[in-house]
């Protein structure tokens, strides 16, 4: 049976720390999903069709790796699309609190599926979605975090 892993997540926008894990995952897994969801919470700071171009572009020579969109919970987007593993990585502890609470509430749903989360590589650690999107927001340089070029800031 084809190991088929869910990185799941918003990524708004996606960053070197969420490139090294997918990289690291598609070592362990027959294929890796990165799964660009929509979280009803959030409203969005970069456009998701924007998103999904660049990781296309990113992993265009990645056989590995695909990349999708979905609505919805991400247990049944793991059961539509056969993924038995949701691949997570953890920066610190708290990212540790939070993933565990998401993972155990995910086994109750749809118990086949398992968790596996990768240590975020320490130079990696202190890199965030969230300030990456402050830094460019107010017109600092985030190119260094991320792994291809973002748009202009949107005014403020």
């Amino acid at each position: 049976m084809k190991k088929i892993a869910l990185f799941p997540g918003s990524f708004d926008p996606f960053t070197n720390g969420h490139l090294d894990i997918v990289r690291r995952g598609a070592g362990l897994f027959d294929e890796v999903i990165i799964a660009l969801g929509t979280n009803s919470s959030k409203q969005r700071y970069l456009p998701l069709d924007w998103m999904l171009a660049q990781l296309e572009a990113l992993f265009q020579d990645e056989p590995r790796v695909s990349v999708r969109s979905y609505q919805g919970l991400t247990v049944e987007f793991a059961r539509a699309t056969g993924a038995r593993y949701l691949l997570r990585g953890l920066r610190n502890t708290l990212d540790f609190e939070y993933e565990n609470s998401i993972g155990q509430a995910n086994r109750l749903l749809y118990p086949e599926l398992e968790t596996v989360a990768l240590l975020t590589a320490p130079t990696l650690a202190a890199i965030s979605s969230t300030i990456v999107r402050d830094i460019h927001r107010y017109g600092g340089d985030a190119a260094q975090f991320v792994p291809f070029a973002l748009p202009p800031p949107k005014p403020a």
